[in-house]
């Protein structure tokens, strides 16, 4: 018997090829075979939303190979992940084999495995069945929405918004909840409040502390005590009264374990504990699911982990429960298994929770196995499973009321204080908070009613305010948006990180900070596109998709009412003016763009000229602030206060912030707002001398820029040494496609801004040395390209010598670099521009000639196998650039 096996990953064909034997052969579809071009009309609404698939040349190959195990088969069984993307790749890969008309009499079974043990696949294999059609349902709901949503209104934004990258249906409504929380923090004003905390001693001498809680029969809150002579007045009654116990107080308290780890709670605890960022997490997590060699065979260690299911395998939890009472002692077992359910809003797989599969294999019986941060994140995984099913921790919270009397004002005190008398499951695991800490734990001495207590030195009464929410963390992010019912399980990494590709956001001691470019896209998107990125409205959808997998709605019904309301939307910004678009940028960022200043004078008026009115202008670069007596008055300066503090006040009245004198001239260094960016400057120039620049690296800030840094930036390029083969000189510098070393006209990409300054002879000849390894291949043609990084619609750019001059690839788009643009100084962000220019120009040119088209590795295949048909009408004219991808 000839049995195929399809799954996604190499690593787990080759797993479970040993655990099913010589009757099975297990092949990889290398994740999904097919996908939606990126181009306009790969979903048709005119043609009830046809969609029409892509396969690419490796795909192709691999569908091959699966179609000639397949042709000979006695029966195809689909075993890709248990969830909707899962679903999705067993039913692309059934809809190509039958394309290939490879499946005749052969049975199909779908089988679906929550772990990559054996027992758990042979299980799987006893119970197959088909493909659940509501599952499919509803990932084509969901590509469909994202396609519509990011290629219809990604090109209103490069039309209306320049510089802005795209828009998407998850994506714009997580960066709405940043640039909110960052609105609510600029906002906050701050309200000044007092504590007054007493150190008391017992009759036995022992101390506490207490703090003031009412005066003059009225309790007093937190923020209750509201200035320095209110505080004043209560201190100097505590310290002038007699002070007894007036009663006490302790009362049992039980703490609950969490449960176990779902993909979101995963996430945010390996953030918290671990820095893990949520895209590594679950990279690693993969690693655990698919597997390490424990005694020669691959063994998953953990089970599935895209999910926000928080139940267990009843055998699991009997494991669990018998480790808790071996480990710990009977005391820690639960007289019955602990049961949770989901809060989450929206939730919707079924599955297990994320736990061992064996909670036999400790950490650290694991840790010799697996790597640092493998190690690590299983450890996490163990422990919070174990502790889940673990009994509840016992504490106890005592409070004692003090009366304070004979100053002529009534004063009441309290202590607080919780022990925790038996640690139950704190013994294993305790979970992380976010902005917040747990209540200091500790014990109060023994009191009883009307025991005197003595004042132990003045009373400390100190000045507080209340400070800000504070911006979100990667996980605090994931929390909300699980909370708000945004997005799903599998898609809250991928959504960050489309984020921080675009540069919409950036992290800031591990804090998500909105950048201009996302404030201006949330800001155009809330003027004209409210609907699209309220918080209900995307939460509403993802509901309305969960009953599609369901089989309770009809995905294309779903897609009929989205679009005949989005259209409508599109359509209203057809007409939209520059100035209509400015105004309301201008309107809902104004706070932000041009803040109060300390004088109290306007921040509107113009620096420069002092007639003229700054407002927010947008150019072919992106967005900047200009003066309206343009162009008699070329002031410029980009958003926000760049230039010293979030006021810009540190700047001078011109906009220019002096940082020192320069010791060998003795002219003054400036910083300077440009409307590329700021940059330093030496003096002012003579004559139709220039004077001397230097532009602000990225990632350099120019609020924290100091004179040295300054003077570093003026100091280049900076000689490094001298090439010992050549005698010439070698020279590091930053230039525009970032740091680099150049010898001989040669150039070479350095690492950092920061090398420029550091980087030694040795290391620059290497780098010199690699540069032209890579480039020498001959004449012939392009040779093994370097990798310059990820284009924001997925798949690496990479630069390569061809036979005409160097260009950069990017799927099938060649784009021959501009004259003067060196191969090994490109820069991802230059990269991004020169393909897509490419791109819109007509696609896929050879470098500097003609080449006759490529046939295409597969034929587009449509949704549900739909005939082949003549190329549908577009869903809208084509944009002046390919759009991205709409991520979730």
């Amino acid at each position: 018997m000839n049995n195929v096996v399809i799954v996604e990953s190499p690593a787990k064909a080759k797993t479970i090829n040993k655990y099913l034997g010589p009757d099975y052969e297990v092949l990889a579809s290398y994740g999904h075979v097919r996908d939606l071009p990126a181009k306009d009309g790969s979903v048709d609404p005119d043609a009830d939303f046809h969609m029409l698939w892509e396969v690419d040349g490796k795909s192709a190959q691999r569908l091959n190979e699966i179609a000639r195990a397949v042709k000979g088969a006695d029966k195809l069984i689909l075993a890709t992940d248990p969830d909707r993307e899962g679903e999705a790749i067993s039913w692309h890969v059934l809809e190509v084999l039958r394309a290939k008309k490879v499946i005749k009499d052969q049975p199909v079974e779908r089988v679906v495995f929550n772990a990559i043990t054996k027992q758990a696949i042979l299980d799987a294999m006893k119970k197959p069945r088909e493909i659940d059609v509501g599952l499919v349902d509803a990932y084509l709901a969901r590509r469909a929405l994202d396609y519509l949503v990011g290629f219809n209104l990604s090109p209103v934004l490069w039309r209306k918004l320049p510089g802005a990258r795209s828009a998407g249906r998850v994506q714009s409504v997580a960066l709405r909840l940043v640039c909110d929380r960052e609105i609510e923090i600029e906002r906050f004003l701050p309200r000044e409040y007092w504590s007054l905390i007493a150190q008391l001693s017992t009759p036995k001498g022992e101390t506490f502390e207490a703090r003031i809680s009412a005066a003059d029969g009225k309790k007093i809150g937190r923020l209750d005590i509201a200035d320095g002579a209110t505080a004043a007045a209560l201190k100097s009654a505590i310290e002038a009264s007699d002070l007894k116990v007036s009663n006490v107080e302790a009362k049992p308290g039980r703490r609950n374990p969490a449960p176990p780890f779902t993909t979101s709670t995963l996430q945010q605890e390996a953030s918290r504990k671990l820095g893990l960022a949520p895209n590594r997490t679950m990279q690693i997590a993969q690693r655990l699911y698919e597997g390490v060699d424990i005694g020669g065979e691959t063994t998953g260690l953990i089970t599935y982990m895209r999910t926000d299911g928080v139940d267990m395998d009843p055998s699991a939890v009997t494991a669990v429960r018998a480790l808790i009472g071996s480990d710990y002692g009977a005391r820690y077992v639960p007289g019955s298994p602990r049961k949770y359910t989901v809060k989450a809003k929206n939730a919707q797989e079924a599955h297990e929770a994320i736990r061992p599969t064996d909670p036999q294999r400790t950490p650290r019986e694991m840790a010799r196995r697996l790597d640092d941060d493998q190690a690590k994140l299983y450890e996490l995984i163990w422990k919070r499973t174990v502790a889940s099913q673990m009994e509840s921790a016992e504490v106890e919270r005592t409070t004692v009321d003090i009366l304070a009397t004979g100053s002529g004002r009534p004063i009441e005190l309290r202590a607080t204080g919780t022990v925790v008398t038996f640690d139950g499951f704190l013994a294993a695991y305790q979970e992380g908070r976010d902005d917040e800490e747990d209540e200091e734990a500790r014990r109060l001495p023994a009191m009883a009613a009307n025991d005197p207590l003595n004042r132990v030195g003045p009373v400390a009464s100190t000045q507080h305010f209340t400070e800000p929410p504070p911006r979100y963390t990667e996980a605090a992010l994931v929390k909300r948006m699980e909370e708000l019912g945004i997005g799903r399980p599998s898609t809250y990494a991928a959504t960050l990180g489309v984020l921080r590709d675009r540069e919409y956001v950036k992290l800031d001691k591990k804090r998500l900070v909105p950048d201009d470019k996302g404030r201006l896209v949330t800001a155009f998107l809330e003027s004209f596109f409210d609907r699209y990125v309220e918080y209900d409205f995307t939460a509403d959808l993802e509901g309305q998709l969960d009953k599609i997998s369901n089989h309770e709605l009809d995905w294309k019904e779903v897609l009929r009412a989205f679009w005949k309301e989005f259209t409508g939307a599109i359509d209203a910004t057809k007409e939209l003016r520059v100035t209509q678009v400015l105004d309301a940028l201008n309107e809902i960022l104004g706070p932000y763009i041009f803040p109060t200043k300390a004088d109290g004078s306007d921040p509107r008026v113009c620096p420069t000229c002092g007639t003229g009115k700054l407002s927010l202008k947008l150019g072919k670069f992106g967005s900047f602030v200009g003066c309206s007596n343009y162009p008699e008055c070329k002031f410029t300066r980009p958003l926000g206060g760049e230039l010293g503090g979030e006021d810009g006040s540190a700047a001078g009245p011109d906009g220019v912030k002096v940082l020192g004198k320069d010791p060998e001239t003795g002219l003054d260094v400036t910083l300077r707002a440009g409307r590329f960016g700021p940059y330093v400057q030496l003096g002012e120039g003579v004559e139709k001398e220039k004077p001397k620049r230097s532009s602000l690296p990225k990632g350099w800030s120019a609020a924290e820029l100091d004179l040295d840094g300054a003077l570093k930036l003026l100091s280049l390029p900076r000689l490094v040494g001298l090439h010992p083969e050549s005698g010439k000189p070698i020279e590091a510098n930053i230039g525009r496609y970032g740091p680099y070393v150049s010898h001989d006209g040669s150039y070479a990409n350095l690492d950092s801004p920061e090398e420029v300054f550091t980087v030694g002879l040795n290391r620059a000849v290497a780098v010199i040395a690699e540069k032209k390894e890579k480039r020498g291949a001959g004449r012939g043609g392009a040779v093994a390209g370097r990798t310059v990084g990820d284009h924001p619609d997925g798949g690496a750019i990479t630069v390569h010598a061809g036979r005409y001059g160097p260009y950069a690839k990017h799927g099938k788009v060649n784009a021959t670099l501009p004259k003067g643009v060196e191969a090994d100084a490109l820069t991802l962000e230059e990269a991004i521009k020169i393909v897509d220019a490419r791109a819109a120009m007509g696609g896929s040119k050879k470098p500097a000639r003609k080449a006759p088209a490529k046939k295409p590795a597969a034929k587009a295949a449509s949704a549900k196998a739909a005939p082949k048909t003549a190329a549908k009408k577009p869903v809208a004219k084509k944009a002046a650039k390919p759009a991205s991808k709409a991520a979730e």
